[in-house]
């Protein structure tokens, strides 16, 4: 078997203007945890993979030609670690991850990244789909406050919350970093 692969989604710096993401964000310790699971994955000699969403609108805070594409300096990819830039929700999608991963035989990914209910969801439930076995870990992962189409404020961790629980079972397995790094699988 080999070891699990870890898909780092969209660690990027412009993610960090709340306003313009529309309000608040949850799990304030995603970043730490995120980081625990990367030194885990780096210190085993696991694999790394990273994801960068390069928007093809010019006013977005992630388009390449904005500050805030770059990754954030934690998320920066070591030598040997690939890079993906992708411009849909999908890592999976004009990227070359899926015929990447398994050249290397990879069947098992951790997922963790910005937005749960944005680009790590629509990527898990992909990976799925795609027959990989997945895990999520839902406190190295975080999103925002969205309005829905009746006008109503939802808060973040209600919009994490729910995003998880629509893949639990299903799409992945969704576990703490702790247990994640306890036991990976």
């Amino acid at each position: 078997m080999k070891n699990p692969c870890l898909v780092f989604v969209d660690w990027q710096q412009g993610f960090a203007d709340l306003e313009y993401w529309g309000g608040g964000r949850n799990n304030p310790l995603a970043e730490q945890n995120a980081v625990q699971l990367l030194r885990h994955w780096r210190h085993q000699q696991w694999p790394v993979v990273h994801i960068r969403h390069d928007s093809t609108d010019p006013n977005s805070k992630l388009h390449p030609n904005q500050p805030g594409n770059a990754l954030e300096a934690f998320a920066n990819p070591l030598a040997g670690e690939p890079l993906y830039a992708k411009n849909v929700n999908s890592a999976f999608i004009g990227t070359d991850l899926e015929t990447d991963l398994r050249a290397q035989n990879i069947s098992k990914l951790v997922f963790c990244g910005i937005s749960t209910d944005h680009c790590v969801n629509t990527s898990v439930r992909m990976a799925a789909n795609l027959g990989f076995e997945v895990r999520v870990a839902a406190d190295a992962c975080y999103t925002f406050d969205r309005t829905d189409a009746l006008g109503r404020q939802l808060d973040a961790q209600t919009i994490h919350d729910v995003h998880l629980a629509s893949l639990h079972g299903e799409f992945a397995q969704i576990k703490t970093t702790e247990q994640i790094i306890i036991q990976t699988w």
